[in-house]
């Protein structure tokens, strides 16, 4: 018989304490994740009564060289970031920069072209300048714009989901060829990544189906569901989990369970609860679970939430559904293009809130009302004044000023 009187995580405080019957002992070198003893899980840091040297895990997002246009990936323990050269802005420097921005409220600039940019509206706002405030009920999401960044919602970290919850939610598809995407419901993770290992809660639509998946740190549960019946204007799903055993229910088709791999039974998320896709930009950093590459493109309503059978559901957020961010966010069923008239042939867009004017070539400005000089590089076809000399327009065409030791109609000459 072997009575324990403390348990050594990683290392032990002196060596000499230790039998060296099985030879030279080594303190661990590595990152420890989750801890259980029969059937009890230790939170690692919270319940230890002392310990040394030990550091959280390094974000490795940097070793995948994320920064784009020669930018310098910086991590430490909990985070990570882009810094980004002059004229090069965006989580991954993936965008030049909105010289002049003319966006409010919080709104995200991009640049359209070198002198237009399109306003990607914060949750409550919308129009070309995000300045008119909307009030939503049934929040409308349009997926993955043509800029890459998904429409979502972000709430305040759902508490005490560790060891049991149950969700239910309504989602209306914005046509039936969003439903055979890769398409993310919401999520939430350990650390807000999904990086491989991490704990996570994910819901999302692959190929017609609803795919419902977990990890408790030992390996990933998914339950996928049947083809969705697309004559169904509504669908409701309800998903659950109590320890390892999770299971889902959609529609009016058969409850289907699963079973988490391994023995740790607790799920460990500290991140917000993303609806409808999520803050980061590119696909390669959405949550890794399933690996959906999209942001849902429909409306999600009547969201709600419980973690004991004792209590009742609520919907997420703090204040009760509330969240605390979101961009591209509209209300089910509004267009904001009801109220903007595009001129000179453009076309008006709109990606849940957000709403811009697609202009026809020639044409520029956030209605499509001023022309393109024949000067600009948005103009078609482009000038061909050689590099280093200054295109002037003129009544009929252009000229082009020639730098020293250059000459020719288009400086083309030594």
């Amino acid at each position: 018989q072997i009575t324990f009187g403390s348990i050594f995580l990683g290392n032990v405080p002196v060596y000499e304490e230790v039998p060296r019957c099985a030879g030279q002992i080594y303190g661990y070198k590595g990152c420890i994740r989750d801890f259980q003893v029969n059937h009890k899980e230790l939170f690692i840091i919270d319940e230890a009564l002392e310990g040394r040297n030990v550091e959280n895990c390094n974000v490795p997002i940097c070793d995948y060289h994320p920064c784009h246009n020669g930018g310098t990936c910086t991590s430490d323990e909990e985070s990570w970031y882009c810094e980004c050269p002059k004229l090069f802005t965006g989580k991954l420097c993936q965008f030049a920069t909105c010289d002049e921005n003319p966006c409010g409220n919080g709104a995200t600039c991009f640049p359209k072209s070198r002198r237009d940019a399109v306003c990607l509206c914060p949750y409550g706002r919308s129009g070309i300048l995000c300045s008119d405030a909307i009030n939503i009920t049934q929040p409308s999401f349009s997926g993955t714009d043509v800029f890459g960044y998904t429409s979502f919602l972000a709430y305040s970290t759902i508490p005490n989901i560790i060891f049991y919850y149950e969700f239910c939610l309504k989602f209306q598809l914005a046509n039936h060829h969003s439903a055979l995407q890769d398409n993310l419901i919401f999520f939430t993770g350990q650390k807000g990544q999904g990086l491989n290992g991490d704990d996570f809660l994910e819901l999302g639509l692959r190929n017609g189906r609803v795919v419902y998946s977990y990890n408790l740190g030992s390996g990933t549960a998914t339950i996928i569901s049947k083809p969705l019946d697309l004559t169904l204007n509504v669908h409701v799903i309800h998903l659950g989990r109590n320890l390892q055993k999770g299971w889902l229910k959609v529609d009016d088709q058969k409850n289907k369970t699963v079973t988490s791999p391994g023995r740790l039974v607790g799920l460990n998320v500290f991140s917000q609860f993303y609806l409808g896709g999520y803050r980061e930009y590119t696909p390669e950093l959405l949550p890794k679970g399933p690996r959906f590459k999209n942001g849902f493109q429909g409306c999600i309503f009547d969201v709600q939430v419980r973690t004991s059978l004792n209590q009742g559901f609520k919907s997420p957020g703090t204040p009760e559904g509330h969240p605390n961010s979101g961009r591209s966010v509209g209300q089910c069923k509004d267009s904001p293009c009801s109220l903007i008239k595009c001129r000179n042939g453009g076309k008006c867009i709109e990606t849940g809130s957000t709403v811009y004017c697609d202009c026809l070539t020639g044409w520029k400005g956030a209605f499509c009302t001023e022309t393109v000089s024949v000067c600009e590089p948005e103009h078609d076809p482009p000038h061909l004044c050689q590099q280093g000399s200054t295109c002037v327009p003129l009544p009929n065409g252009y000229t082009c000023h020639c730098p020293l030791g250059t000459t020719g109609t288009y400086c083309e000459q030594g």
